[in-house]
């Protein structure tokens, strides 16, 4: 696991936490428009940078490593946090657990799903294997063509394929060791009810297009989430408007 730093350390320091299969330069894009404001770490998983020869054991593991980088370095507090999709659950997981304290933990659209050990693994086997090779090789299944292309033809879908490398070469140092085991753990990775902590303030980035089926996980998860709206799909706030989700972020910790 990595951690790389951005701008000026004496600012409030904000922890970046990309999602499922994502790459940590998946905020590259947002890291310049924070670094105005704050001190940028963006965490890098273990069997997800091609600069170490990891494999992502699980959910637990990982959270520890990161609790373990914040008291070392921060004195065990963070300013805030932001989890994109599976990042959500780190945070929500980093909250729950009160090794380290963080003031602004953001949900980012997350869908927090969660199962039992069979299902999970046959979501794995039947997901995993597919996702793994798209995820090496940035190309997609002939049967997947037609689907694939038509959300080509959106900035949205564009960038989403882009989080994931698809189109541009993938990432061929990811294992499939590390791609299975970090969906599967994510699942059976159990989030508590009414997370919370005094001194926390949990903002969830609710993209209305995903439903209100996740607007109830947030309220179920979390104690007293402020919810902020927006009429977008999962994550398009953050990778198809930039400059707004980082004048969110803002809103939120400095308003």
């Amino acid at each position: 696991m990595k951690f790389y730093c951005y701008g000026n350390n004496t600012k409030p320091t904000i922890m970046l936490f990309p999602g499922t299969w994502c790459h940590y330069t998946s905020f590259q894009e947002v890291i310049p428009l924070l670094e105005e404001d704050f001190y940028v770490i963006a965490v890098s998983y273990d069997g997800f940078d091609e600069t170490e020869d990891t494999i992502f054991p699980d959910m637990i593991t990982e959270t520890g490593k990161i609790e373990n980088y914040i008291k070392e370095n921060f004195g065990g507090r963070l300013f805030a946090a932001y989890g994109c999709s599976l990042g959500g659950s780190f945070v929500g997981l980093l909250i729950q657990r009160k090794n380290i304290h963080i003031e602004h933990g953001f949900i980012g659209s997350s869908d927090l799903d969660q199962a039992g050990k069979f299902k999970a693994w046959l979501m794995t086997k039947l997901f995993g294997g597919m996702m793994t090779k798209m995820l090496q090789t940035g190309a997609y299944p002939r049967f997947m063509k037609k689907g694939f292309e038509k959300n080509l033809e959106t900035e949205y879908g564009r960038k989403f394929y882009d989080m994931l490398g698809i189109g541009k070469g993938g990432f061929p140092f990811i294992k499939k060791e590390s791609a299975m085991n970090q969906f599967y753990s994510d699942l059976i990775t159990r989030l508590e009810e009414q997370i919370g902590a005094q001194g926390t303030t949990i903002h969830v980035f609710y993209a209305m297009k995903m439903g209100e089926e996740y607007l109830k996980r947030y309220r179920k998860h979390f104690a007293n989430p402020d919810i902020r709206e927006h009429d977008m799909r999962h994550e398009e706030l953050l990778i198809c408007y930039p400059k707004e989700w980082a004048e969110e972020i803002r809103r939120c910790c400095f308003k």
